[in-house]
C-alpha cells in the first residue's frame, strides 16, 4: 500500500514512519526541507518537497506521487508544557490543522486517494459519569481553550468525514506518554513533577486517557489497513484520575510527592483550563478500536511499581476498558 504521510517529523511520525516501513508499506513523507529530503531517501522513503500552506504545491506532490492513503499528523507542539508555551503555540497549531490539513484533504480528494486518516484528540469528550465513547459529545462549553480546541476537533471531523469519496478515519488519540513526549522520564512534565510544579488540584478527580507513542503507531497502521469510517478513540485500558496517576508518576521518577492545591489557588495561577483538566476531564473507553482494529495496548509502565493500581481503572474495575 503506498502511503503519503503529513506531519511525519513529530512524536508520532517517527515511530509510525517505523511501523509502517515494518510492514512492508511504500511510503511518501511531506517535508520543507532538502536536507530532510535526502535523509528520508536514506531509509527508502520518497520526499514530498512543498509547504504545508501552499495548496497548490501540495495538490502537485499529492498527485505526483499518487498514494493509496494519506496519513495527517500535522500539530506544532512545543517542548515545554506549560500554559504560557501552549498559548504561544496555540495559533500556528491551530493554523496548521484547519489550513495545512485542508490543503492536504483537498489534494488527496482531488487525486483520487481512497482513505485519509488524521489525528484528532481524545480527551475532549464532554464531562459526564462513566466513559466517553466515540457518540459522546465534545466539550463545547469547557473552560476557554478546551473549548477552542474543542471546536477545532469538531470542525476537522467535520470536514474529513464530510469529504465525498474518501473513506474519512479520525484517530482520537490519548494523552501520549513514551520516548519523546511530555510525559517520558527525560520529558517536560516529568521535570515538573520533580520541581513539584505539576500538582494535584482540588480533589484530583479529573480522568485522563493515556496511550503509549508507539501503541500510537500500531493503532494508525490497523486503521490505515483494516479500520472502517469514522472516529476511533485510541487509548489504553487504564483512565485514570490525577489523584492516581499523578503520584505513581512521580514515584516511577523518583522524585517527591506532588504538591495538592486547592481549585482557588490553581484558578489563580494556572488558569481555568488547568483546573479542567485536573478536576473535570472524562476518560474514554477504547472498546470500538479494540473491536474494529484488534488494538491491545499495552499496560501504563508506571503503574508496575504501584500494586494497588497495576490492573485497575478509573473507576476501580479490575481489568480493561470495554
Amino acid at each position: 500500500m503506498k502511503v503519503f504521510i503529513a506531519g511525519g517529523t513529530g512524536a508520532i511520525g517517527r515511530p509510525l514512519i517505523a511501523e509502517l516501513l515494518a510492514r512492508g508499506h511504500d511510503l511518501v513523507a511531506l517535508t520543507r526541507s532538502t536536507e530532510k529530503a535526502q535523509a528520508l531517501m536514506e531509509r527508502g522513503i520518497e520526499p514530498a518537497i512543498a509547504d504545508v500552506f501552499d495548496a497548490d504545491a501540495i495538490g502537485a506532490v499529492v498527485r505526483r506521487t499518487r498514494p493509496e492513503v494519506v496519513i495527517e499528523q500535522l500539530t506544532a507542539l512545543p517542548r515545554s508544557y506549560t500554559r504560557e508555551s501552549m498559548t504561544a503555540a496555540s495559533a500556528l497549531n491551530t493554523r496548521l490543522r484547519l489550513e495545512g490539513g485542508a490543503n492536504v484533504l483537498a489534494a488527496a480528494q482531488v487525486a483520487g486517494v481512497r482513505r485519509y486518516l488524521r489525528q484528532s484528540i481524545a480527551f475532549w469528550a464532554a464531562p459526564g459519569p462513566g466513559l466517553a465513547d466515540e457518540e459522546t459529545p465534545l466539550a463545547l462549553d469547557a473552560s476557554p481553550a478546551v473549548a477552542a480546541d474543542a471546536r477545532v476537533v469538531q470542525e476537522i471531523e467535520r470536514r474529513l468525514l464530510g469529504t465525498a469519496n474518501i473513506e474519512g478515519v479520525a484517530l482520537r488519540y490519548g494523552f501520549f506518554y513514551g520516548p519523546g513526549t511530555w510525559f517520558n522520564p527525560d520529558g517536560d512534565v516529568a521535570g515538573q513533577v520533580r520541581r513539584q510544579e505539576f500538582p494535584v488540584i482540588g480533589n484530583g478527580e479529573g480522568v485522563w486517557s493515556w496511550l503509549h507513542i508507539e501503541d500510537a503507531a500500531i493503532a494508525t497502521v490497523g486503521a490505515a489497513e483494516r479500520g472502517n469510517p469514522g472516529v476511533y478513540l485510541i487509548a489504553n485500558d487504564q483512565p485514570l484520575a490525577v489523584r492516581q496517576w499523578l503520584p505513581a508518576f512521580a514515584n516511577w521518577l523518583s522524585a517527591p510527592p506532588p504538591p495538592r492545591v486547592s481549585v482557588e489557588d490553581a484558578l489563580k495561577a494556572s488558569g481555568a483550563d488547568a483546573v479542567y483538566y485536573g478536576t473535570r476531564m472524562r476518560g474514554v473507553s477504547n472498546a470500538k478500536a479494540k473491536r474494529e482494529l484488534g488494538f491491545q495496548p499495552r499496560p501504563l509502565e508506571w503503574l508496575v511499581e504501584v500494586p494497588d493500581l497495576a490492573g485497575v481503572n478509573n473507576l476501580g474495575v479490575m481489568g480493561g476498558v470495554s
